[in-house]
């Protein structure tokens, strides 16, 4: 079964825009490899989190900034489909 990508964010921080536009890059860039997408609201201020099967890629908070987009495509490609090539975010 292909994983689906969970993106919760924080509504009051107004993060859902961000959130928005990542889940459209990941999509993009792996639409054979996901099942889906899913932006959850989060009721714990400031969250940012994306995760595969509930194992945590990424965390706003531990690493104290948001992730580059090249980075999160490099961090799910590596959980999700090793061997594809990225093309340009690769370099």
């Amino acid at each position: 079964m292909k994983p689906t990508i969970i993106i919760e964010y924080c509504p009051k921080c107004n993060w859902m825009m961000r959130a928005a536009y990542m889940a459209q890059e990941l999509l993009t860039t792996f639409t054979d490899e996901v099942h889906g997408i899913t932006l959850v609201p989060s009721e714990v201020s400031g969250r940012y989190t994306i995760s595969i099967n509930d194992e945590i890629l990424f965390d706003r908070k531990r690493e104290g900034r948001f992730p580059e987009i090249k980075e999160l495509k490099q961090t799910v490609r590596d959980h999700i489909a090793p061997g594809k090539s990225l093309g340009h975010s690769d370099r």
